[in-house]
């Protein structure tokens, strides 16, 4: 019995790494698909808030993620004999929380952090064309590299700091985001 039990959690978990490898193809070629299309149209300011946006969405989806791997299942039981929308979307979600902290820290944050490094260096270029313009005292070269550590090391104390505090916020506020996202998702489905 419990040779056959392990043999369907194998084939399950192979099929769950199957599609979250597609889920990943799929996503991250179509924001860097989106991203560059529009890097290469926009100015360097609009580059840089489309930029933020990219590592908000890596914060926010972090914050999830972590959110629903501390959340206690209990009170969404609860809510679910009251009938409140959305709490059994969230006893799921509590319950795959392997699942979800993998979609949302390791598909979606991740590509957001490739993304972003992709990012700055359209930007970085974009920077340099800028101070071309300007007569400054160092070559070229320094001045690219200078541009490239100031961006880089921007983006990622950005993405650091922003998901700390965001790991800090989802430990204590776990339950309330993933109500709010169960909701969310409820809306969303019940749209469909």
């Amino acid at each position: 019995m419990t040779k056959n039990k392990n043999k369907g959690n194998a084939k399950e978990r192979r099929k769950w790494l199957l599609k979250i490898f597609l889920w990943s193809i799929t996503i991250s070629s179509s924001i860097s698909l989106l991203t560059d299309s529009l890097l290469n149209r926009v100015n360097t300011l609009v580059a840089f808030i489309l930029l933020i946006f990219i590592i908000s969405l890596g914060i926010f989806f972090d914050i999830i993620g972590i959110a629903v791997t501390v959340a206690d299942e209990r009170p969404f039981h609860a809510m679910a004999s009251k009938k409140i929308h959305g709490a059994k979307i969230a006893i799921n979600m509590v319950k795959n929380a392997d699942k979800v902290s993998t979609f949302c820290n390791d598909v979606v944050g991740d590509i957001c952090g490739i993304v972003s490094g992709t990012m700055g260096a359209v930007i970085v270029a974009k920077v340099i064309l800028i101070f071309r313009n300007f007569d400054f005292s160092v070559s070229e070269n320094i001045m690219s590299s200078i541009i490239s550590v100031i961006i880089g090391a921007l983006i990622a104390a950005s993405t650091i700091c922003g998901k700390s505090l965001g790991k800090t916020y989802a430990i204590n506020n776990s339950n309330a985001i993933v109500s709010k996202v169960s909701k969310l998702l409820y809306l969303i489905a019940k749209d469909r």
